[in-house]
């Protein structure tokens, strides 16, 4: 790409095109009719990857308020998809994670994205990685 304006065309036509690939991705048959919304994914991603958390954790993590985790961890814990105990060693903290009986269907939902962020990162370098990461959060800052 020669310039700046190349580069702005392509993002132009190709992000419209990978949003409309990430949206076609079928929601497990479990999980479907469950009304569940990309936030959803980004919580679910962070439980998987991470583990359980407590919803202060989660907060700082979504970028929202921790009455908006806590609204969403109830709706999810309802439906049986999340679980929410109390943290032994706070009891006024609650520690939220993925429900057993939906793990493997969570986990294969968010694996295909993951498998395609893998091929597209790992040929790089740490730092042109860590660059591909800024741009996008600088995008995301401007937008």
């Amino acid at each position: 790409m020669s310039s700046v304006d190349d580069s702005i065309r392509t993002l132009l036509l190709l992000m419209p095109r990978m949003v409309g690939r990430t949206k076609r991705l079928k929601v497990p048959a479990e999980l479907a009719g469950m009304n569940l919304a990309p936030r959803h994914l980004s919580l679910f991603a962070y439980l998987l990857f991470d583990g359980p958390l407590g919803v202060n954790e989660l907060a700082e993590r979504l970028e929202v308020t921790p009455a908006t985790v806590s609204l969403m961890v109830t709706e999810l814990t309802r439906k049986g998809i999340l679980t929410r105990a109390e943290d032994p060693t706070d009891r006024r903290r609650a520690i939220v994670s993925l429900a057993d009986s939906h793990r493997p269907s969570i986990d294969a939902w968010l694996a295909r994205g993951a498998r395609a962020w893998r091929t597209a990162l790992e040929p790089l370098t740490d730092a042109e990685r860590e660059l591909f990461v800024k741009t996008l959060r600088a995008y995301e800052e401007a937008i």
